[in-house]
């Protein structure tokens, strides 16, 4: 019979010392496999919670607004003014998800964003035209359906030539408005509740209290795209504008009674 080779003290130390570090280096992997799914988890986690609110996040906005002197006074002077409206708009996006400072009043101030879009103006209005029952009534409806759809063609040509992007939102509530347009400046609601509250104004509301209920209503509606995070306040502000002069065009192009007499016999 063969006998067993004695293996000497160095060569047992050895391949004790191999066995070690072989069971060490095993923990080791282990425990870094273990951190690594519960970093790469809680980085999960992390990046759905992220994602919810987009528009409160650091990154969310990419515009660059950094100044050097050698640049010319007016565009030092407009980096500013945006970096202001920037600021602004991202303290006033308090309702812009349901983790907001004010996400609990989120579905009240999606209502009164709803009361503002131009689908039901327009239903509204043209069911009115068809079932009036007075030339004097018919002629406001229809002057009032003009005038929806020339703001609904000037924000486009100005929105076309402006390009601005919106702001980062959540793309979750993308149901809670129709039509989501890609570009922001300027505020379509806006301008379409300052045009009709100057219509209604001028036209058909002639108590004080309604005048106070119709301009309320066209400050929430314009305050809601602020809240909301829908558009910078600079898009809000020159929508405002826009409509409001363009009720002035209106009455310009404004159909008499004649006209409509006309149109309802054919």
């Amino acid at each position: 019979m063969a006998q067993r080779r004695r293996r000497s003290p160095k060569a047992l130390c050895t391949l004790c010392g191999a066995n070690m570090s072989l069971q060490m280096s095993r923990r080791n992997s282990c425990r870094v496999g273990i951190c690594g799914n519960r970093a790469s988890s809680s980085e999960w986690h992390a990046r759905r919670r992220g994602s919810s609110c987009s528009y409160f996040s650091s990154g969310a906005q990419s515009d660059d607004f950094s100044v050097s002197l050698s640049q010319p006074i007016f565009t030092i002077t407009l980096r500013f003014l945006l970096a202001i409206d920037l600021w602004l708009s991202k303290r006033l996006g308090v309702c812009a998800c349901e983790e907001s400072p004010w996400g609990s009043i989120r579905p009240l101030v999606r209502l009164v964003e709803l009361s503002g879009h131009v689908i039901p103006w327009l239903v509204g209005t043209l069911y009115t035209l068809f079932r009036g029952e007075t030339v004097v009534e018919q002629e406001i409806m229809l002057n009032l359906a003009l005038a929806l759809l020339l703001d609904l063609l000037l924000v486009r040509v100005v929105k076309t030539l402006v390009r601005r992007r919106r702001p980062a939102q959540s793309r979750s509530d993308i149901l809670s408005t129709f039509f989501v347009e890609r570009y922001s400046f300027p505020s379509g609601h806006a301008t379409r509740a300052a045009m009709c509250a100057r219509f209604l104004l001028a036209q058909m509301v002639d108590t004080a209290s309604m005048r106070v209920l119709v301009l309320a209503w066209a400050a929430l509606v314009s305050l809601s795209r602020l809240l909301l995070a829908r558009h910078y306040v600079t898009d809000v502000g020159f929508g405002l504008v826009m409509g409001y002069c363009q009720y002035s065009l209106v009455e310009r192009l404004w159909l008499r009674q004649s006209t409509v007499g006309c149109t309802t016999l054919v």
